[in-house]
């Protein structure tokens, strides 16, 4: 029974694109570990950029940056 988790940021994931992830993630152990469609689970889980980070600081602080830089820029 696969069990599937895709963790993206909450920055506004439409629920036309987390029907894709959900079948194309399903697609693809079908295709590549011939699992049954039936028994694949697929969560998504949406975390807020202030429990997110990359390159040793918050993603909420690093998107202010760039918003800032592309407004200055």
């Amino acid at each position: 029974m696969p069990y599937i988790l895709i963790q993206v940021t909450d920055e506004g994931v439409t629920k036309q694109q987390k029907e894709q992830l959900i079948a194309g993630a399903t697609d693809l152990v079908v295709k590549v570990l011939d699992k049954d469609p039936e028994s694949t689970f697929v969560v998504i889980d949406e975390v807020n950029t202030d429990n997110w980070g990359h390159g040793g600081e918050m993603v909420t602080l690093r998107r202010q940056r760039a918003a800032a830089r592309k407004q200055a820029g």
